[in-house]
Formats: C-alpha cells, sequence, structure tokens
C-alpha cells in the first residue's frame, strides 16, 4: 500500500495533478515527483483574460498556464493543457449571470468544481487510466471501511471544503489531497525549499473570469438589459427610492442605498421579478429557516438526525442547525442567529466526530425565510 492507499508502487501507480500554477498545486506536484510516482500535470485554460488583473490575484489565467508549465519543466514531469473555454462559459459563467440577474448571490467556484474541474478533469484523468487525481485543496479525505470521507482541513483558515460539498462519492474515491494536513505556511516553505518559481506567488482572490472584482463589468457585458431602473422598497412594500439595476446590490448591503435614515439600511431582499430592492434594519437580515435544492449528499440518513452544524459562506462561522431531506431538497432550520444569507449562496452540512469535522454534503439557497419577510 503506497502513501495515497493505493495497492501498488508509486513508480506503478499514475498519478494527475490539476495544475492551476499557483503554489499549492505545484508542491502537490512536487511531493508526488519526489516520492517516485508517474506524475501528469494537467492545466485548465477556462476563459480568455482580455482585462489585466492585479497579478498573481486570479487562477487559470495567460500567467498561471505558463507558470504551471514551468514548474512541470523544472519536476520533469509531463504535462497537458485543456482547453475548456467554451465548457467553462456555458456551465460556470452564463450560470452566474442567470444567478445574479435574477437576485441570487452565486458562487461559481463551487459551479467550476462541480463541472469542469472535477466532473470533466475527474473523466479526462480516467481516459488516461490514472489511478488517482491529485489536488492542491486543503480538506482532508478519510478512508473508512472502504468509502472515502471528506473533513475540514487541519489549516482552518486555508479550509476549502465549503467549495467542495458538491464532489460526489465516485470522485471522492478517486481524488486524493496531500494538504490536507499541513498549514499554508509548511507549503509554501517547500516551494522555497525546490526553488519552485510560484514559492512567493500570491493566492488567487478573485473569481478569476472577474477582473478585479467589478462584477457589474461583466453582467454589463453579456446582459446590458439587467441595468434597469426600479423601485428601493421598505419592509411594508412602500417606495422610498429608486436603484440603477438590481445587480448593483447583494444581500446585507448597506453601502449604496443612498437612502437617509436615522438608523442605517440594508438590503434584506432582491426581487428580480418586480426590479424591486427591499431595505431594512439590521435585524431584518436574521434568517431562522431556509429552502435548499440540487442537494449532494455523501452522509448516511442517520447522521442527520442530531448536532448538524451548517455553513453559509466560505468565511463563516458553523452553525447548529436541523435538516429535513426531501429527495434532493431540504429544509433547514437555524438554531442560533445569521444574517446575510441569500439565495444563491451553498450551505454546506457538517457533523463533528473523533476525526474532526466531517462533510456530509450540502445544496443550493432557494429561499430564505426570517420574521419580517421571506425572499
Amino acid at each position: 500500500m503506497n502513501s495515497l492507499g493505493i495497492k501498488k508502487t508509486p513508480k506503478d501507480t499514475k498519478v494527475v495533478v490539476a495544475m492551476s500554477g499557483g503554489v499549492d498545486s505545484s508542491v502537490v506536484a512536487a511531493l508526488m515527483k519526489k516520492e517516485g510516482y508517474d506524475v501528469t500535470g494537467i492545466t485548465l485554460k477556462l476563459y480568455d483574460d482580455a482585462k489585466p488583473s492585479k497579478e498573481g490575484r486570479q487562477c487559470c489565467a495567460g500567467q498561471d498556464i505558463l507558470d504551471a508549465k514551468r514548474v512541470s519543466e523544472k519536476l520533469n514531469i509531463n504535462h497537458e493543457i485543456l482547453f475548456y473555454q467554451k465548457k467553462f462559459k456555458s456551465e460556470v459563467i452564463d450560470s452566474f449571470i442567470d444567478s445574479y440577474v435574477s437576485g441570487e448571490t452565486p458562487i461559481p467556484c463551487v459551479q467550476c468544481n462541480q463541472t469542469v474541474k472535477f466532473r470533466d478533469l475527474f473523466k479526462y484523468a480516467k481516459d488516461l487510466n490514472a489511478d488517482a487525481l491529485i489536488t492542491g485543496h486543503y480538506v482532508t479525505r478519510i478512508e473508512d471501511q472502504n468509502k472515502a470521507n471528506m473533513y475540514r482541513a487541519k489549516d482552518i483558515k486555508r479550509d476549502q471544503s465549503y467549495f467542495l460539498f458538491s464532489t460526489t462519492q465516485d470522485q471522492l474515491n478517486f481524488l486524493r489531497f496531500p494538504l490536507g494536513q499541513i498549514d499554508k505556511s509548511l507549503t509554501r516553505e517547500v516551494a522555497k525549499n525546490l526553488k519552485l518559481n510560484v514559492a512567493e506567488k500570491p493566492d488567487s482572490q478573485d473569481i478569476c473570469f472577474v477582473p478585479n472584482g467589478d462584477y457589474s463589468s461583466v453582467i454589463k457585458k453579456f446582459r446590458p438589459e439587467s441595468f434597469l431602473k426600479g423601485n428601493i422598497l421598505n419592509l411594508k412594500g412602500i417606495k422610498i427610492g429608486e436603484h440603477e439595476g438590481i445587480i448593483n446590490y447583494t444581500i446585507g448591503q448597506r453601502r449604496g442605498i443612498k437612502i437617509s435614515n436615522s438608523d442605517p439600511f440594508y438590503v434584506v431582499k432582491i426581487d428580480a421579478k418586480s426590479n424591486t430592492v427591499t431595505v431594512g434594519p439590521k435585524e431584518a437580515l436574521i434568517i431562522k429557516k431556509m429552502k435548499l435544492r440540487n442537494l449532494n449528499v455523501l452522509g448516511i440518513e442517520k447522521e442527520f438526525s442530531e448536532n448538524i452544524l451548517i455553513k453559509v459562506r466560505s468565511t463563516g462561522k458553523l452553525l447548529k442547525s436541523k435538516i429535513f431531506i426531501n429527495n434532493t431538497n431540504a429544509d433547514v432550520e437555524i438554531l442560533e442567529d445569521e444574517t446575510g444569507i441569500s439565495p444563491g449562496q451553498a450551505c454546506v452540512f457538517y457533523k463533528q466526530d473523533l476525526k474532526g469535522y466531517k462533510v456530509l454534503g450540502g445544496g443550493w439557497i432557494d429561499k430564505t425565510f426570517n420574521k419580517e419577510l421571506s425572499t
């Protein structure tokens, strides 16, 4: 049994490493090569970056592909580039825009993992007769009774399990995450010791196809009609102002409303059908119940009976909740106060055991409910 849990010697084990051009995936490729595995690095070209961004702040851009190629050459491993721009446009960018103009707050990084990165790259790796697909994500994979389970990473600040909730059981069985039990600082130290050119490269921050975080420019390019003016309403449905397009607002937003009041207004509802934005006090943002769609369940039924925790944003805390699953949908009751939850975001399920916080799956928030109104 080798270090990946496969009953082969490393030199007889073919692995595909998803190389984004960043420090994490580069270190993973280097570790696999050092251990003697038969390594092929694959980099995805997902979009044509027509507008410059801050250096090193995105992924899957032109510079990143060059960086991945240079690392592969230094490690003396095979390297391939897959051109997935059309797939990425139809399955990630278009979905992002559709969600945004419907008043939701989408998370394209999850959809990217769900489609081109795991589904399509998974298939390509299988076609290469690879034994495993390796990524630089900070999540922990633990096998128990021949079943792979996903847990939060040791480095909680870097944990990426929220973005991987849609990983299927078949994919999880095939995937490996060598950085799950490593602190980010150690990853950079390894890169420096190996003299990799990406050792000091900044982590990606922006959504890759949204240069410098300017969402409205992307929407304007593809859906200029989304900038229709409309009404701003209070909680009673009375018009108190006008907006320049609902895509300029997200749930929980305070700045940019431009309506004076003794207490600050927050965006509490966005209705694409009526082209209205509803604002109210901060307490109106507290959500107690949600409906989820398109569930991906990794746990078993009895695990959902009690002590379930959820996460509704990547940087958010774990919240005590009750979950009631109905096929691919679910009702969620949140047992503590949380604000700023929006349709379109992901809700990820966790349960603590002796090994850590296990990922039980998750779904997309379809509707939220609070004391004042529903969205």
